[in-house]
């Protein structure tokens, strides 16, 4: 049986971009293709990526999936055990359920952006770019960066985290220490499908000459070894990380918990000093949820670290 796997998304996909440097993390047999009709119809979504396994499974969903390879590529694993895997999945909800928001923003609020963008999704085709440029404002405003005020913050946010990026990366081979871990596979698929793609946010990403390194070259080049940060010395990206979440993911999730459990069609959060209305997407509150869920699976001694991790971070609130 072949051992290839194949990740069925496109080149400008968030998501299929932090599958693909996951897949490589892993050493695994891989090569990206284009979603089909029928792909679609066996994972039932039509969002992106897909994977299909060496056994012809086809699964949907980044983070799940990286757990079952984690099993199937141990001694690569990029989530750790107990309550460092915790931590690890923490910080990568930040950047797949916030700075998806800032993405979205630098892609279609750029007239130059969202035209570049358009016309390599719909292979050079006008008139298919031009429902594509439709879908953008629509995606801004579902994802709270319709104000003038959100796009100013998101920027700002985003530049504070290639500021810690760069520092970070200047002293270990990844954010979290010695060895990958999802997420710089997230923090990458951000760089390599938007910020060091669209040409808006590549002007300010190239202002960090190491990670424009890492990003198109460094990163892929890991032997399999080194160590991670431990639990209660967070490297100095992640405690920037865990400090931005409290006054931005945290609230951000809490309203969507609430939000999904009254069946509202829309929430409100006070951010950035304004209030802002998103759509609810129930995927928000089920992403939270597995950190939820990873925590009770611990057992007694690993879910007490956790739950002092969480409480010295100010996030126990939103994990419990």
């Amino acid at each position: 049986m072949s051992q290839e796997y194949v990740v069925y998304g496109g080149e400008l996909s968030y998501f299929t971009r932090k599958l693909e440097a996951a897949m490589v993390f892993y050493g695994a047999d891989w090569r990206r293709a284009p979603k089909t009709p029928d792909i679609e119809t066996r994972a039932a979504t039509h969002q992106v990526p897909v994977l299909r396994t060496p056994e012809n499974w086809v699964i949907a969903d980044t983070t799940p999936l990286m757990r079952l390879l984690d099993a199937r590529f141990p001694d690569r694993a990029l989530f750790p055990p107990g309550a460092l895997g915790v931590a690890v999945h923490a910080l990568e909800e930040y950047f797949d359920e916030w700075i998806a928001r800032t993405m979205v923003h630098y892609r279609w609020h750029y007239e130059e952006s969202a035209r570049f963008a358009a016309l390599k999704m719909s292979g050079g085709d006008e008139a298919r770019a031009a429902n594509v440029l439709s879908w953008g404002p629509r995606a801004c405003r579902a994802t709270g960066t319709e104000s003038e005020q959100q796009q100013r913050a998101a920027e700002d946010e985003y530049q504070r985290i290639l500021t810690a990026c760069e520092t970070q990366l200047q002293e270990t081979a990844f954010l979290l220490g010695e060895r990958p871990t999802a997420v710089d596979c997230i923090v990458l698929g951000g760089l390599r499908a938007h910020t060091y793609m669209d040409p808006t946010p590549k002007r300010l990403t190239e202002q960090f000459p190491t990670v424009v390194e890492w990003t198109t070259e460094r990163a892929d080049t890991w032997d399999g070894g080194g160590e991670l940060m431990a639990l209660d010395q967070p490297t100095p990206f992640a405690a920037f990380v865990l400090g931005e979440m409290q006054t931005t993911y945290s609230p951000y999730a809490l309203a969507a918990r609430d939000a999904v459990g009254a069946g509202a069609k829309a929430f409100q959060v006070e951010v950035y000093d304004e209030t802002v209305s998103y759509l609810t997407r129930p995927y928000i509150e089920q992403s939270r949820q597995m950190i939820v869920d990873r925590i009770d699976d611990l057992d007694a001694g690993e879910r007490a670290a956790a739950h002092r991790f969480l409480d010295d971070n100010g996030l126990r609130q939103v994990f419990a």
